[in-house]
């Protein structure tokens, strides 16, 4: 029962850590670190690159916010694999980075692109994980 317990108090922590991450960031992408977001944009979007990283940003808050929001299942799972969605969603902006060569975020070799490239399906798996998403969105598909 503890192991049960500590495990959701993990889960919990590492919900809180990711919503306030997101948070960061979306709020990066309309202020401080709007440039920065700009250079993770691929060059073959037909639209602005403003627009994007804004767009990407208000995702990003409403993410955080239900991530720091939700705490019940199955609405918990679902924000959890919304939000995986949303990380495997911009992964073509990462890869676009390191193709295009592009520098941001202190990311100015093709080593340190390809290394952050790398820890986006760490994202995708936090999120799933902290949320349950996997487990109970199952559980959810086999009921009659």
């Amino acid at each position: 029962m503890i192991e049960r317990k500590e495990a959701a108090m993990w889960r919990a922590a590492g919900q809180v850590l990711l919503g306030a991450v997101l948070l960061f960031t979306g709020t990066g992408h309309l202020t401080f670190a709007r440039t920065e977001f700009q250079a993770q944009v691929p060059a073959w979007i037909p639209i602005d690159e403003n627009v994007v990283v804004i767009a990407s940003g208000v995702v990003e808050l409403l993410l955080a916010l239900a991530l720091l929001a939700t705490w019940r299942q199955p609405a918990r799972a679902v924000v959890g694999a919304l939000t995986a969605v949303f990380f495997v969603a911009i992964l073509p902006g990462n890869i676009a980075q390191f193709t295009e060569h592009q520098n941001g975020f202190g990311l100015d070799t093709d080593a340190a692109r390809a290394i952050r490239l790398l820890f986006q399906p760490v994202l995708v798996v936090w999120a799933l994980v902290v949320t349950s998403a996997v487990p109970v969105l199952r559980s959810l598909r086999r009921r009659p």
